[in-house]
């Protein structure tokens, strides 16, 4: 029994099922008309007329059993409206595609001159000389046989050639052998001469000829060599030992150093009085608190008959870097004395640096000096002299205070 088909439905579209309920008057109007198709129309078809009638079935009958077209429900498609050429295109229409032409094996062969009178066409040629007769090649000289042992065959592993056979010898008397001595060794080349690096052997000089004889009054005099000293070691002993030893010389002269005050230095006397000792105490307080290092410290007031007074202070101890300490004890003294510019003054003697200036103490002028060097410094405030005075008699006092132990 053949099963039923799931996507089979009625011819005219509608589902199956009962049909809906349709206005009587509405099916009457007439429908919209129908799309045309692929299919031909009824009309296209052939009718019953065109085909022949079987005998005893009137015309009508077969009218009557064509059925009526329905409304199909879709409306009219309206033809496609020309394309707008894109951004760039020609407006030009495109031209076919040329035929691709086939093979020329496959094409039939063509005569250009076909129709063309090709008669006149004859021309003379001119004539060439004869080619010159050709040498023949000279005849190889000729090779003897190669006399010698076949070569080996060439393959993979070659085998080694066979020695010939040694032919017998006639017998000969054996005689006792004796030990064979070994060969001398060959003599060993002679050395040659050492030489000095970075010297060249001079040529001795020519001999004179036979004949020569010396002149009257003549005396050979040996000639002195020349010596060469070696300048690159001297340079490098002067520079590890001349420059310690500049630099060395001053502090070695003037440190360590011990410091006394003597009673008496030319025409200065030293005050004994109580305000000069309290006042010495109190200067060497400040040199102890101001140079900690210092291994020893002094003051003292000094006086002329005239009226001249001088007080010298300082200390001892190695001292790197004596300018700046001169500088540093100017500056200290400065607002205790009111003093001007320092002033730089030669001592003459490397190692030792002096600064003076000028100021006002009690009411009165005054010059204030130091003089510092590797190990001690001294300092004094001088009255009634100038600055040239005050730093030579301040050059005195520390040549009898202070005194080198290596001097």
């Amino acid at each position: 029994m053949p099963e039923p088909q799931t996507g089979a439905g009625p011819a005219d579209g509608n589902t199956p099922g009962a049909e809906p309920d349709r206005d009587p008057a509405a099916a009457d109007e007439p429908t919209s008309p129908p799309v045309p198709s692929d299919q031909p129309e009824p009309s296209a078809q052939p009718t019953a007329a065109d085909q022949p009638e079987p005998s005893g079935q009137p015309e009508s009958t077969a009218t009557a059993d064509v059925p009526a077209p329905r409304w199909s429900g879709s409306a009219p498609v309206p033809p496609p409206s020309p394309r707008r050429p894109a951004w760039g295109e020609s407006a030009e229409p495109t031209p076919p595609q040329a035929v691709p032409v086939g093979p020329p094996e496959h094409q039939t062969p063509v005569d250009p001159w076909a129709g063309v009178d090709t008669g006149g066409w004859d021309l003379p040629s001119a004539e060439l000389p004869p080619l010159p007769p050709t040498l023949p090649y000279p005849s190889p000289p000729s090779t003897r046989q190669w006399s010698g042992p076949p070569a080996p065959p060439v393959g993979p592993h070659p085998l080694p050639p066979q020695a010939a056979p040694v032919p017998p010898q006639a017998a000969r008397p054996t005689m006792p052998s004796r030990p064979m001595s070994p060969p001398a060794p060959p003599p060993a080349p002679a050395r040659p001469p050492k030489q000095r690096r970075g010297r060249r052997s001079d040529p001795p000089p020519p001999a004179p000829p036979p004949d020569w004889q010396a002149p009257k009054g003549y005396v050979p005099v040996p000639v002195r060599r020349r010596r060469r000293w070696p300048w690159l070691l001297l340079l490098t002993l002067a520079c590890c030992c001349g420059c310690p030893a500049y630099y060395g010389f001053p502090i070695s002269a003037q440190y360590p150093a011990r410091a006394a005050l003597p009673v008496q230095i030319e025409d200065l006397s030293l005050r004994q009085d109580s305000r000069s000792a309290e006042t010495a105490k109190q200067l060497e307080n400040e040199v102890r608190q101001e140079h900690w290092l210092a291994e020893d410290t002094f003051a003292g007031v000094y006086s002329t008959n005239s009226g001249k007074r001088v007080t010298v202070f300082g200390g001892t101890g190695f001292r790197l870097s004596p300018e700046s300490d001169a500088e540093a004890e100017i500056s200290r003294l400065t607002d205790r004395y009111a003093l001007n510019a320092p002033e730089t003054v030669d001592t003459g003697v490397r190692g030792r640096h002096e600064r003076c200036a000028v100021g006002r103490a009690d009411g009165s002028d005054v010059v204030v000096c130091t003089s510092v060097d590797h190990g001690s410094i001294a300092t004094g405030v001088f009255t009634r002299l100038s600055v040239g005075d005050s730093a030579t008699l301040l050059n005195t006092l520390r040549a009898q205070i202070v005194q080198p132990e290596r001097g």
